[in-house]
């Protein structure tokens, strides 16, 4: 029996420094916000950090300087995020270890060169402070005057990270 005891002792504590090691994540101020305020790591957390990632053309026939070409800045983000899901799959991570996201929008002609914020909303809500996927990054959105690929909306770069 003592043995017994001693495992339990020992899964309680591993559980508990387990639990200490969990990457600290402060809500936003804002109600309803998909975002954080905050993320702290932990000592030794591994961090994967993904360059920016552009959409692909929604629409292969469109001409690649049309503003379009990728589809509207909700249909671009939802690329987008669906490219840097695949980019941490080969190394063990997903959506929910993302805690840094740095947004680029291009101006929406139709909204007066203005960004398409509730767009980008639209397609990040889809992603990340949902029921299929509950965990929120933090996030820092810009409006840029362009992007490198023609018809693009929307370039995201990302910091996952995994507590060891």
């Amino acid at each position: 029996m003592p043995f017994k005891h001693a495992l339990l002792g020992l899964g309680v504590l591993f559980a508990a420094a387990s639990q200490a090691a969990d990457i600290e994540r402060v809500p936003s101020t804002y109600p309803n916000s998909p975002i954080l305020q905050s993320a702290t790591l932990p000592p030794g957390t591994a961090l994967t950090f993904v360059s920016g990632i552009l959409p692909d053309p929604a629409d292969p026939k469109a001409a690649k300087d049309e503003l379009r070409a990728s589809g509207d800045t909700e249909a671009q983000t939802v690329a987008v995020l669906r490219k840097v899901e695949a980019a941490l799959a080969p190394r063990g991570l997903g959506l929910g270890d993302v805690v840094q996201l740095r947004v680029y929008l291009v101006g929406d002609p139709g909204l007066q060169g203005r960004m398409d914020f509730d767009g980008l909303q639209r397609g990040f809500r889809q992603f990340f402070g949902n029921d299929r996927q509950p965990l929120k990054p933090t996030r820092t959105t810009v409006q840029v005057a362009g992007l490198v690929l023609p018809g693009a909306l929307i370039e995201v770069e990302a910091v996952a990270a995994k507590a060891r």
